[in-house]
């Protein structure tokens, strides 16, 4: 796994994985981050989460990668595109 990359998709996520097969995003390592993630997380379908991997299959590179990390921190620090225990902070 690598730090920037598509997400890897859950053992119940075979309409993900069928999607990525189309772009070629399921050859790429996963990572802990990705584009999906800085565009939209949990609020995006399965087509366009698979459609922005395909993206950053064909863009991959440093600069991209340090836009999406930037992204990344404050996506997180604002929760944005999150559904998944939303409303269940402790």
């Amino acid at each position: 796994m690598s730090v920037i990359g598509p997400r890897p998709a859950l053992w119940n996520q075979d309409d993900l994985i069928k999607e990525r097969d189309k772009y070629g995003a399921n050859a790429v390592r996963p990572g802990l981050t990705g584009l999906a993630q800085v565009r939209g997380r949990d609020e995006l379908p399965i087509k366009i989460k698979a459609a922005h991997d395909g993206e950053y299959m064909k863009k991959k590179g440093f600069v991209l990668d340090l836009k999406i990390l930037y992204r990344t921190v404050f996506s997180v620090a604002k929760a944005d595109g999150v559904k998944e225990g939303a409303g269940k902070r402790r």
